[in-house]
């Protein structure tokens, strides 16, 4: 180690994470959601808008530790005109993010909006699913944005059930991103606000304990991630004082969920790493993408070939809407396409709508080794419990 770097080390504080401008700082997962609002904060400010946030929800894990470690961060937050207020319960909370998105639509307003971000575990989702739904039918402020930070715990190990969250965003009508780790969670989170504020719905992000209490190298620039804001010609869906019920939902799956769509594909949220004649392909989202790298490198997958075989892949961003238009182009030269995802198939039920009425049909192992058979033997990854980069090396080999 030459001095330069020894001295480098030693200039690293703690309070690095939330302060440095720019560079490469170690955070986990939790420290990175701390930054988060921070470094929304600092983009509005650079770009001349006045804004606020506010922050609110119910602990548990694997989120339990945040309002802790906002409480730690409080001198920093207000610095930023950040207010965290913790929820008497999940629903409270949610109701007051939603309740957020109104400053401007009523006299006495000191900043032009407030991005808010409701954080709860999979059964505080559960409980809130009301004012949640409302909040979505509702809208955001245009330099508002609310985001969804929901906690689960696939394997039960801290919770009275297995918490699998994935099918209560799709019922709601609210896309979700999933990170698969620290980078990814930073810049998910700033990626959903800004989405929220395009198409006017909530945006959720789905954070499980191998990725929110990981750690890793994270970058913080200004401008990073690069987002960019598409054209927007439609009607305008952000919140008002009223707009009649049906309306609303007309809004949200005719309107909202298409510029959702649009975001997506304009800041790349799926990215396709292709190789060269690639026969098969392998999806995964989240925790299962973090699973499918680790058994791929042990496996010896390099330049996109394991062994002499060519693989090409696809890593989710956004789960919920699936991208139609990247799942064609994916799977258009592929004979066998791989989904690795943990408990219900909502990636792979999705793969198989979007492909069912074209002439792009690989062979789909998800679930199933065979999509006609429900047998022991011909399981690939079950719908209950956890996955791992075993299972998925297993999977891979056969």
């Amino acid at each position: 180690m030459t001095n330069y770097s020894r001295k480098q080390r030693l200039e690293m504080t703690l309070d690095d994470r939330l302060q440095q401008q720019e560079g490469w700082v170690y955070m986990t997962g939790m420290q990175a959601l701390v930054r988060l609002p921070i470094q929304q904060r600092m983009r509005d400010e650079a770009a001349g808008l006045n804004t606020g946030g506010y922050i609110s929800g119910y602990r548990g894990s694997p989120v339990g530790a945040y309002d802790m470690s906002l409480q730690q961060a409080e001198k920093e937050l207000k610095a930023h005109n950040i207010h965290f207020q913790p929820g008497v319960n999940e629903d409270l909370a949610a109701t007051a993010t939603w309740g957020a998105q109104m400053v401007g639509l009523f006299p006495g307003a000191k900043v032009d909006g407030v991005f808010s971000i409701w954080y709860g575990k999979a059964p505080g989702l559960d409980r809130s699913m009301d004012a949640i739904r409302h909040a979505n039918l509702a809208g955001t402020n245009t330099v508002g944005g609310t985001l969804l930070l929901v906690g689960d715990d696939h394997g039960a190990k801290s919770s009275t059930v297995a918490c699998y969250s994935d099918l209560n965003f799709a019922s709601l009508g609210l896309p979700f991103l999933a990170p698969a780790n620290v980078q990814d969670v930073f810049d998910y989170g700033l990626h959903g606000i800004a989405m929220s504020r395009y198409a006017s719905t909530l945006v959720g992000m789905k954070l499980v304990t191998d990725v929110v209490e990981g750690g890793g190298s994270v970058y913080v620039s200004p401008d990073n991630p690069k987002i960019t804001t598409p054209d927007d010609t439609g009607p305008d869906t952000s919140i008002k004082t009223f707009t009649p019920f049906l309306e609303q939902e007309r809004l949200l799956w005719d309107v909202k969920l298409k510029k959702v769509m649009t975001y997506a594909r304009a800041n790349e949220i799926n990215r396709i790493e292709e190789a060269p004649e690639a026969r098969i392909g392998i999806m995964a989202a989240g925790k299962a993408w973090q699973d499918t790298s680790q058994a791929l490198s042990g496996l010896g997958y390099i330049d996109g070939k394991l062994g002499n075989t060519s693989i090409s892949l696809l890593k989710i961003g956004m789960v919920w809407p699936l991208d139609d238009a990247i799942v064609r182009e994916f799977c258009k030269d592929l004979h066998t396409l791989l989904i690795v995802e943990e408990k219900r198939p909502l990636l792979e039920d999705q793969v198989r709508a979007i492909l069912y009425d074209s002439d792009i049909r690989p062979n789909i192992v998800g679930k199933h080794f065979k999509s006609s058979s429900d047998s022991a033997a011909d399981c690939a990854f079950p719908t209950y419990g956890e996955i791992d980069p075993n299972l998925v090396s297993q999977v891979l080999l056969r």
